[in-house]
């Protein structure tokens, strides 16, 4: 069962997202990534109040995803990669993305915060930020 509501056209979206954002760190990757958007579309908490689907969170503006403004993004969506959003649109978690709502790609080390929310994890390139259960209690499912 679906933890948000979706059409294909939305979840190919979020598999367009997933691949640019991080075809590099193969399929774990790609599902954490997914796991972030799905998060912001259920958090309605901090930076992502009134983001209601994946359109709106693909395009957020400010706050949005770097991968939108580059021809990548904008490639047919895999069949491969419908099925991985598929299964985060499904629930399915990945730590330490499984609460997060931020992640990004640093030169070095991952801080200890981003945006005042703290480090959860990092898998390969990319550091992960979760907020805390009493900030954004819609993440904790």
């Amino acid at each position: 069962m679906a933890v948000i509501k979706t059409n294909s056209e939305q979840t190919k979206l979020l598999a367009r997202l997933m691949r640019a954002e991080a075809e590099g760190e193969g399929e774990l990757g790609m599902l954490m990534v997914g796991n972030v958007g799905v998060n912001r579309v259920l958090a309605n908490c901090l930076d992502f109040k009134n983001i209601r689907d994946l359109q709106q969170m693909v395009f957020q503006r400010p706050g949005g995803f770097e991968a939108t403004v580059k021809g990548y993004f904008y490639q047919r969506a895999r069949d491969r990669d419908i099925r991985l959003a598929e299964r985060v649109i499904r629930g399915e978690q990945q730590h330490p993305a499984s609460n997060s709502l931020w992640f990004f790609r640093p030169s070095g080390a991952c801080p200890s915060q981003w945006y005042n929310q703290p480090h959860s994890g990092r898998y390969k390139n990319h550091c992960f930020f979760s907020p805390t259960a009493e900030n954004c209690p819609a993440v904790y499912r």
